[in-house]
């Protein structure tokens, strides 16, 4: 109760203030019209950018697909060049090339980089004998192309024998060795004719081409129009083809402020305007509101009683004014039938919606209705929409008020029959279509009436007989066919069937039409009896004519019966299509096709075509079974075959990457690996082109090169280098040891010697002898060992023998037993007895005993000995393991020194440091290595990986 109180008082408040009411309502209708001008001006400025993007796009892709159809003409011609380099029928594959893409204007072969093979050569005579690998203008850009061994885009450049032009270089390379380019010329406008710039409005857009000149260090512009563009809004993109910049540029932005300048005045003046309404309105006197209340409320009864017949009705009500042809009222299906609302069809009169053709004729029938010389009239008319389309009504006009025996108003009552004159438009225009569609058919056509025939075919009873016996009858009695032939009856001829007959008129083919009758189309004729006698209502064969000139023609003749002659055969409609220039036509096709298999299965290479989404294969060259040892069938008849038979460590890589570069449109050449039929595995390079079609990958197209033999080569380089490599290391090292080693033995002889010579008593030089053989014992121990590792290292022509490695452990168990026994040692092994390995007998023996024999030494005190020696496999290669539970190692402290000559890690008397140095080495010789885990008080595991 409250909420409505303050409603009313705000209410009164604002009738009381008129002005301030005014001044409200146009400051509130001025902010939504500003905000309505700044929406729309965003909306004008984002379409402006998304058109330019657009048109952008498609012109990048129009070039794109250009110098994309250019890979295939440089690769047919690589195609032609045979063993010895030499190119094979350049002249004739250049004009098939030439002819099957016309963005190209020339192609070139360039062996060693000397334009040596033009076509045409009129007119590119200036290019010939052009080393491009030494004029500094195109020597750049040829040896990018034969760095990336990929084809490339050079230019626009200007070209000898004149004019600006785009030069597609591809690499050619025989024997892994360079022998050339295959290329492409094409001209600048050519290539801006094809990308469909010429059809782009320029009005609004004007574009630009560039590339960045490395030499001036700027970029070059191509196109006319070079002015400085950098204020107006313009959009590029780069072709990576070429190392292009395409840019489209807005010629004028200022437009934009007009198209939002006029609406904001409108709406600021619409705002004003309803301001000093509402201002005006608000100064009525209460009395005058009273009244407009009452009378409104008498009008509003009428019209809901008028309403309820006038809006409800099916068909079309207007209430119009006689004089002036202003709508007063009309109904809502009125208002459907043009597309205007109530509102916008009272702002107009039925002239404004007319056709014009028909205005005359509506507008005298109205003249007559007012000044009574009629009471009503019916017409047909058109109707004009508000979308501009033309609607047929049928109009009848009633009078409804009249004034001085005169009619001032009229009811219009419309009904749409625009689905009616349509059906009367097409029925007419189809009698005039197929009326002119026989005469003036390209395709040469007759009418012909074969009842005669039928009835001559019955009187010989041969209708409904088997194809066997009317054939053998046809044959056996030819004046028979000669006489249906000639009860053939030409109802019409039209111009194509004269020109191809070459006669004048119909008159003249029946006259001809017996001595036309060749052997081979008598033949022929015979299986259109035949298809008369089966009951057949249509009929085609390729056949021969002879016209009136003598000429021969190859044709595809065809006959149906008309629906309602089917009984009778009185009317037969004859097509006959000259098929002479097409079957040419085929043949060079299909003798091209030949030669082009032919060149592909001459390349050292698999030559293929997949489908870019599934990868699966529609053609493969003869020379997969060269290299792979399978048929071209046996690869096609599977559609996952490639897949399947790539080698399985390859697999994800390769389908993952060929994934990746075919959804971004991008060329690829990578290596992997498949299975040849004989199970062998074969290295390849394969080099993949993408082909687009409007911007979206159909296709894969590309060459399977074999590597195997190089990838073998590059292995053997790498164990060779791993080998020689391996080995100075250790020479280094061991010539580190013998250096440190002599020293140390030499200095503690030179200093006793220096004793000895320095002594005074006998005694004490007796000491200083017996020290001198100690110290000679221990060089000499050293050289034994130094003279064992030499040994060790040079020993190339180790012999390797399949041991029994069980046999080996229970031998080396047995040198030990008194070890093992006296210490309680427990060794467990679940080395099975029939396991074999290949290595020398001495040196598998000599490192089991150094190994066990350490885990008995470096046992712990307060537990009792326990050694286990297992047999594993790791990444293919077998791994000899011997774990014990002894005092371990300190691998943080000693790491780098657990297999160097002489390191010690505890204090045994008995511990020398050169066990584990000559296992280390003997491990080596036999190409295997060691490793060792260990944790002090815990144990130590030895891992001997076998080669």
């Amino acid at each position: 109760m409250n909420s409505e109180k303050k409603h009313t008082k705000l209410t009164k408040w604002f009738f009381k203030r008129p002005k301030i009411t005014g001044v409200i309502t146009f400051l509130f209708l001025s902010f939504i019209a500003s905000f309505i001008v700044v929406q729309q001006y965003k909306l004008i400025k984002e379409d402006e950018q998304n058109e330019m993007n657009t048109i952008l796009h498609v012109v990048h892709q129009n070039i794109e697909q250009s110098l994309k159809n250019c890979y295939t003409t440089t690769l047919t011609l690589a195609l032609t060049i045979d063993s010895n380099g030499i190119p094979e029928n350049f002249d004739s594959v250049g004009k098939t090339l030439m002819a099957s893409n016309a963005n190209i204007n020339a192609v070139q072969l360039v062996p060693k980089g000397i334009i040596k093979y033009i076509y045409p050569m009129k007119g590119n005579e200036a290019a010939m004998n052009l080393n491009i690998l030494t004029d500094p203008y195109l020597k750049e850009e040829a040896l990018k192309s034969i760095a990336t061994q990929k084809m490339y885009f050079a230019g626009p450049l200007k070209l000898k024998q004149g004019g600006m032009g785009i030069v597609g270089r591809f690499p050619v390379f025989e024997n892994n060795k360079f022998w050339g380019f295959s290329a492409v010329i094409i001209k600048l406008e050519t290539l801006l004719k094809s990308s469909g710039i010429d059809n782009i409005d320029d009005s609004k857009y004007y574009f630009q081409f560039s590339k960045y000149d490395p030499t001036e260090q700027k970029e070059i512009f191509y196109l006319p129009n070079k002015s400085d563009f950098s204020s107006n809004y313009n959009v590029s993109i780069k072709i990576p083809d070429g190392d292009w910049k395409l840019y489209i540029i807005s010629k004028n932005q200022n437009y934009l402020y007009s198209q939002i300048l006029i609406p904001g005045i409108i709406g600021i003046i619409i705002a004003a305007l309803f301001g000093l309404l509402i201002f005006t309105l608000l100064k009525i006197p209460e009395e005058l509101q009273s009244l407009v209340s009452i009378q409104a409320t008498k009008l509003l009864n009428s019209e809901i009683k008028f309403g309820a017949i006038f809006d409800q009705a099916a068909i079309g009500i207007a209430h119009i004014d006689t004089f002036t042809g202003n709508f007063i009222e009309i109904n809502n299906q009125y208002c459907q039938l043009l597309g205007y609302t109530q509102q916008e069809m009272k702002e107009r009169n039925f002239q404004f919606v007319t056709h014009p053709k028909d205005i005359e004729e509506d507008l005298l029938n109205l003249e007559k209705l007012r000044e009574g010389k009629i009471a009503a009239y019916t017409m047909e008319k058109r109707y004009i929409t508000k979308e501009g389309a033309i609607v047929w009504i049928n109009s009848t006009v009633s009078p409804l008020l009249k004034k001085n025996k005169k009619v001032t108003t009229h009811i219009s009552i419309v009904e749409d029959i625009s689905t009616k004159k349509e059906a009367e438009y097409l029925i007419k225009k189809n009698e005039t279509r197929f009326k002119s569609l026989f005469e003036d058919s390209p395709m040469p056509l007759r009418e012909e009436d074969f009842s005669e025939v039928k009835k001559y075919l019955e009187e010989l009873k041969l209708l409904n007989k088997s194809k066997d016996i009317v054939t053998a009858f046809f044959y056996a009695n030819p004046l028979v066919v000669e006489k249906c032939h000639s009860l053939i009856q030409v109802i019409n001829i039209n111009k194509a069937s004269l020109k191809l007959y070459k006669v004048k008129s119909k008159e003249d083919l029946i006259e001809a039409k017996s001595e036309l009758f060749n052997i081979r189309s008598k033949k022929d004729f015979i299986e259109n009896l035949i298809a008369i006698t089966q009951g057949k209502k249509h009929f085609i064969i390729d056949t021969i004519i002879k016209n009136a000139k003598g000429e021969f023609r190859n044709i595809n003749l065809r006959w149906n019966i008309v629906k309602s002659y089917t009984k009778t055969f009185e009317r037969i409609i004859v097509s006959t299509e000259d098929i002479t220039d097409r079957m040419a036509t085929e043949k060079i096709i299909l003798d091209t096709k030949q030669r082009v298999e032919s060149l592909i299965n001459t390349i050292d290479g698999i030559v293929w075509e997949c489908d870019a989404t599934n990868f699966s294969f529609n053609f493969i060259s003869k020379k997969v079974e060269n290299i792979l040892g399978y048929t071209a069938a046996e690869w096609l008849a599977e559609p996952t075959f490639w897949q399947d038979h790539i080698y399985w460590e390859d697999q994800e890589m390769v389908r993952n990457y060929c994934k990746l570069k075919t959804e971004q449109n991008l060329n690829h050449d990578f290596e992997y690996r498949m299975v040849a039929k004989d199970h062998s595995i074969v290295w390849l390079r394969d080099i993949v082109n993408v082909v687009l079609e409007n911007g979206k990958a159909i296709s894969l197209r590309g060459i399977m090169i074999d590597i195997t033999k190089t990838k073998e080569a590059e292995k053997e380089l790498n164990t060779s280098y791993t080998m020689v490599t391996e080995q100075n290391k250790r020479l280094l090292n061991f010539s580190y040891i013998v250096s440190h080693n002599l020293r140390s033995h030499t200095s503690n002889i030179a200093s006793i010697v220096s004793l000895i010579e320095s002594s005074e008593s006998e005694e004490e030089r007796e000491q200083m002898i017996q020290l001198l053989k100690t110290v000679s014992g221990s060089l000499n121990e050293t050289m034994v060992h130094l003279n064992e590792v030499i040994n060790i290292r040079n020993n190339i022509g180790l012999v390797s023998e399949s041991l029994n490695l069980a046999h080996y452990i229970t031998t080396v168990k047995s040198v030990l037993s008194e070890q093992i026994t006296s210490h309680e040692v427990t060794i467990s092994s679940d080395i099975p007895q029939d396991t074999f390995i290949n290595y020398n007998p001495a040196y598998l023996e000599s490192i089991l005993y150094n190994i066990i024999s350490n885990s008995i030494r470096y046992r712990h005190s307060s537990r009792k000995p326990i050694i286990k020696i297992n047999l594993a496999v790791e990444n293919d290669r077998k791994v000899l393991q011997i774990s014990d539970n002894g005092i371990g190692i300190d691998l943080v402290r000693n790491a780098d020194k657990i297999f160097g000559m002489y390191k010690t890690f505890t204090n045994n008397s008995d511990s020398k440091g050169i066990g584990l140095f000559i296992t280390k080495n003997q491990i080596d010789a036999m190409g295997g290595n060691i490793t060792v885990e260990s944790e002090p008080n815990v144990g130590t595991t030895f891992k001997i990986y076998i080669q």
